[in-house]
């Protein structure tokens, strides 16, 4: 009987389902796909069954057979067992086809009849594993799937690895996982073919355990819980979803600085072990457990006379980590750690913790054990936490001072001095600065149920306010009441106002009225005495006003930066150092930005403020960008946004950035994902201002990837925002130049000068010089379009001097790269070198691929003249001939939707179709078929430095178009 196997699996085993192992994903993958094999292995629960379902259901169309075998430990005495399960049901099938000796001896193996043994029947069952591997393969790619290896019993072992050794060049390909705890896998591929590829799983990421989490619905769990599980997991899959289904179903969370209660699923794994110390060594265990850092010596000081030797008998039964050169104590596995803790009656607990207050060398550590091995309200314990997490604050771990802060809040009583309320906004404050939002919105919700006092009322909106992030709009509604809290204090309404500075910018998307908000606040702080607030509000009035292009920002950032400073203003991602940084950025200062950005990224990160931290990698990023350090930007840029997905703070800027410096120097198809992906989380959070950013670096990305419709269509669009928005300084998106490029690439020149021209008028307002020269490249492009050559060259030549003496290293390879492609076009070499050498300095790879593809194309063709002639422009219905027209006198499509009242969609609608009955290609054309016909040509493009005079119907020189105002959501300003 033949008998064919259904191996699909299910849905549920698809490999988009395997979180975090895209990496290992591609190395299968491609091992597979050549014919190889492939062998798993990591500790138990990392994940290698789901990994190997996953790699297996994507295998198996591709196979015309799929043996399995899944062995147990419990199963591992039985002869021949995995080789039932491999070959049982394809015995009936292959059987006639082995010779007697082999026949007779495989089903005796299989079946149980018979009394067949490897010392007795070896050599014939070797050869008989062989033969039916050889004999399914001839019928089509067979591929033999084993999980946990290592309960293989040796029989089946042994025949499979004799099989595998001599498969040669058919076609079985042996996919296959193994627990390995530290030990070797070599052994194990005893079983496998000689080319066997092994790929070792390892832990997660805190991002990806949190993504696990989230898969399974075990979405209620705040980021600090989940980094406290990612912590005790270890890292491990199946550890952290055990631990993250006990939390979630669980009424009680964990005290602060408790280790996570550790659920009797996974207790089951470690405690036999535990089982087998003496009760001495156990408690020696329980001392070192709840220390944050063990050794000998502390171990010691508590009270632990016998700890050498307890550690000892704790090691060889691989629960502890010794190492001479270290005198810290480890556990093999965070998890013994927390089941032993866990474990332990509650007073042998606090008699531990009691222990180590007097025992451990740091105050902080002291104070927090004092804490734990206290029992209710003691205003003295409650002022030593206080005092440690301020020391904690200054040491730079926001996060350990808002744990003691919570702490030093349970202690304190309920007429407490300060409050017990008081010092949970002080945890909470904390807690925004760590980047743990989650539990500093939770804190302030909580006190916000019970608070009557004003400042208290109005200090915990502002938490909750912040934690809102990037999604303002969430929190709209709370405005009214946080006035109504505030009354007529002045040094509340300047918390107030500051946030209603962002509120306007976010919500209505009004800059002007933004900055009015931001000066009332600085104005109203001064007379609170609110230093912190008033400087924080005119850094924010300072912002608005570079983007706004107002005069008076230089004059306001120096105001922000007057003495007496705050230190932690000072190192705020919204203060005035920040104001500062940008401002040199946007002037072209690159070397003094470089300067200022750096050492706010050292002190965020000595500070420990995870969201400035976030940022500043971002611009340092994008500055080591502008130089053309595309290599170094690239790395930052990834920085950024792990942290940033880690703490989920920021996570849009991150990976806009994080796409520019992909598409620049790295690969353009994950440039591309990114920027979809920034765009995506802006469009979740309502946030328009990110979106603008997010979407100017998809544009990037398309043009980059040779795809200039869509790059037009995303930077349009990043042009209707910005206009709505009022943002009219071109440093701050730089996306002018690439929409231009992209314009002439699809045939809209006259678009792309008009887009120079009002630019133009704006950069030499506001003395940007790398943007008008970026802009001057563009026009070099627009000029080639209507065949000025050689001006475009001199254009380009001009353009690429200025940006390198600026020290835009990739605008400077970009304009030597553009003037290579005009000179291509004329006789002799093309001279691609410059160009090629100046993106290697860079580490350009992207746009070193297109040099590549420019060289081996050779020298370009002119572009041809259209087949139409002007008497075939007759043949056009009204409307046509009349936008063609307008077309021929150098009228943007904007301008002649004003002229003709019409929508400019209706204009691009009838341009299609005149390209189409005259059959040709782009506005050039028309303009060329247009010089028989009319005296005067195409608008002239302007000269260096000279914008063209603004058409009636087109933006004025002083300011864009003011469109209908979209609706703004959260942001903070890039």
């Amino acid at each position: 009987m033949t008998v064919r196997r259904d191996d699909k699996e299910p849905a549920r085993y698809r490999p988009d389902l395997v979180i975090g192992r895209d990496e290992l994903f591609a190395d299968a993958r491609v091992q597979l796909a050549r014919g190889g094999s492939v062998l798993l292995h990591g500790p138990a629960g990392i994940g290698k069954s789901t990994v190997l379902r996953a790699l297996a259901a994507e295998n198996a169309a591709a196979a015309s057979r799929v043996l399995r075998c899944s062995a147990t430990e419990s199963e591992s005495h039985l002869p021949f067992l995995a080789l039932a399960d491999l070959f049982g049901l394809v015995l009936d099938e292959v059987a006639p086809r082995l010779p007697a000796a082999q026949r007779t001896a495989l089903e005796s193996a299989l079946t149980g009849r018979g009394e067949s043994t490897l010392q007795r029947d070896g050599l014939a069952l070797r050869l008989a594993v062989l033969s039916t591997l050889r004999a399914l393969s001839a019928e089509g790619p067979v591929l033999v799937v084993a999980d946990d290896l290592q309960w293989l019993d040796p029989a089946s072992a042994e025949l499979l690895g004799f099989a595998a050794r001599r498969l040669g060049d058919s076609p079985v390909r042996v996919l296959c996982a193994v627990r390995t705890e530290g030990e070797e896998y070599d052994r194990h591929l005893r079983a496998c073919p000689p080319d066997t590829l092994a790929v070792r799983l390892g832990p997660f990421s805190r991002t990806q355990v949190s993504a696990l989490l989230d898969h399974r619905g075990y979405t209620s769990l705040s980021r600090s819980t989940v980094r406290d599980i990612h912590r005790t997991s270890g890292g491990n899959p199946l550890f952290a979803l055990e631990l993250g289904r006990a939390l979630a179903e669980s009424p009680a969370r964990p005290r602060p600085g408790e280790p996570l209660p550790v659920p009797t699923s996974l207790r089951a794994l470690v405690l036999s072990r535990l089982e087998m110390l003496s009760d001495e060594a156990r408690r020696t265990l329980l001392v070192a457990s709840a220390g944050a850092r063990p050794t000998l010596a502390l171990l010691h000081a508590a009270g632990r006379d016998n700890a050498e030797a307890e550690t000892a008998q704790a090691a060889s039964l691989g629960l502890l980590i010794t190492d001479p050169e270290d005198p810290a104590l480890r556990f093999t596995h965070p998890l013994i750690s927390a089941a032993l803790y866990a474990e332990a009656p509650a007073r042998e607990r606090r008699a531990a913790h009691t222990a180590l207050s007097t025992a451990a060398s740091d105050p902080i550590e002291r104070a927090r054990h004092l804490a734990l091995a206290a029992t209710g309200p003691d205003p003295e314990v409650a002022a030593r936490l206080a005092e440690a997490a301020a020391m904690a604050r200054d040491r730079g771990a926001p996060s350990v001072a808002a744990s003691l802060g919570l702490l030093a809040a349970r202690h304190t009583p309920a007429d407490g001095t300060p409050a017990p309320d008081e010092r949970r906004l002080q945890a909470a404050e904390d807690a925004i600065t760590a980047g743990e939002v989650d539990l500093a919105r939770d804190i302030a919700r909580e006190v916000l149920t019970r608070a009557t006092a004003p400042a208290e009322r109005v200090r915990a909106w502002m938490v909750v306010i912040e934690a809102a992030g990037q999604a303002l709009g969430e929190v709209d509604a709370v405005f009214p009441q946080v006035l109504a809290d505030a009354g007529d204090d002045p040094r509340l309404l300047a918390l107030v106002h500051y946030q209603l500075a962002w509120r306007e910018v976010v919500v209505n998307g009004d800059f002007a009225k933004s900055r009015q908000e931001a000066a009332h606040a600085a104005e109203l702080a001064a007379r609170g005495g609110d230093r912190r607030t008033e400087l924080m509000a005119l850094a924010f009035q300072s912002s608005t006003e570079t983007l706004m292009g107002h005069p008076d920002a230089p004059a306001t950032i120096r105001r922000a930066l007057q003495e007496p400073q705050d230190p932690d203003v000072a190192s705020h991602h919204n203060g005035a150092a920040m104001a500062r940084f940008r401002w040199l950025l946007m002037s072209d200062q690159l070397p003094e930005a470089r300067t200022a950005i750096t050492a706010l990224l050292r002190e965020a990160r000595r500070r420990g403020m995870v969201e400035s931290e976030v940022h500043f990698s971002r611009l340092l990023a994008d500055t080591e960008l502008r130089f053309g350090h595309c290599g170094r930007a690239l790395d930052l840029a990834g920085e950024s946004l792990r942290l940033a997905r880690d703490s989920g703070i920021g996570e849009s800027a991150s990976a806009m950035l994080a796409s520019v410096a992909e598409a620049s120097g790295g690969d353009v198809d994950r440039a591309l994902a990114l920027a979809r992906e920034s765009a995506d989380h802006a469009e979740v959070d309502g946030d328009q201002l990110y979106l603008s950013l997010a979407l100017a670096a998809l544009g990037y990305a398309q043009l980059v990837s040779g795809d200039a419709q869509a790059a037009v269509r995303s930077l349009r669009r990043v042009r209707e925002l910005e206009q709505g928005m009022g943002i009219i300084d071109p440093a701050r998106g730089r996306w002018q130049g690439d929409l231009a490029e992209a314009l002439v690439r699809i045939g809209e020149p006259g678009e792309a000068q008009e887009l120079i021209n009002v630019t133009r008028v704006h950069a030499l307002r506001l003395n940007r010089a790398s943007v008008l020269a970026v802009l001057d490249r563009a026009e070099a492009l627009v000029r080639a379009a209507r065949g000025e050559h050689q001006p475009a060259i001199a254009q380009l030549t001009s353009a690429q001097e200025r940006l390198a003496k600026l020290g835009y290293g990739l605008e400077e390879a970009r304009a030597a790269f553009a003037r290579a492609r005009l000179r291509s076009r004329g006789p002799g070499p093309a001279g691609y070198d410059e160009a090629a050498r100046l993106f290697r300095r860079c580490r350009a790879l992207p746009w070193l691929r297109q040099v590549d593809e420019a060289v081996a194309a050779g020298p370009a063709e002119a572009e041809p003249v259209p087949a139409a002639t002007p008497a075939a422009l007759d043949g056009l219905a009204s409307m046509e001939r009349q936008v063609a027209a307008l077309v021929m006198e150098g009228a943007t499509n904007r301008e002649i939707a004003g002229r003709l009242f019409i929508s400019v969609k209706t204009v691009e609608a009838t341009l299609t179709r005149v390209y189409r009955k005259l059959g040709i290609r782009s506005r050039v054309d028309i303009v060329r078929l247009a010089a028989p016909r009319v005296t005067t040509g195409a608008v002239a493009p302007c000269r260096e430095g000279l914008p063209r005079a603004p058409s009636s119907a087109g933006p004025a020189g002083n300011g864009p178009v003011r469109a209908r105002r979209p609706r703004v959501f959260p942001v903070r300003l890039p």
